[in-house]
């Protein structure tokens, strides 16, 4: 059993998955492709960010065990 701020971790990465997969499909979307250079970069160092994010949460969780 997970104590609560162990859980919240878990949450995190939960949702951080969710987010980060949802930008990376985004990037084979239209709309995307009609964005100007520099805010595809923006997303794409957004994304970035969020996979080291998850790759921090990931290590944390498991520690856990």
């Amino acid at each position: 059993m997970l104590a609560p701020y162990q859980q919240r971790v878990v949450d995190e990465y939960d949702e951080l998955f969710i987010k980060t997969t949802a930008l990376g499909v985004f990037f084979g979307n239209d709309t995307f492709q009609r964005l100007d250079a520099a805010e595809q970069d923006r997303l794409n160092r957004q994304w970035k960010a969020m996979q080291k994010y998850g790759e921090v949460l990931a290590e944390r969780i498991a520690a856990f065990k």
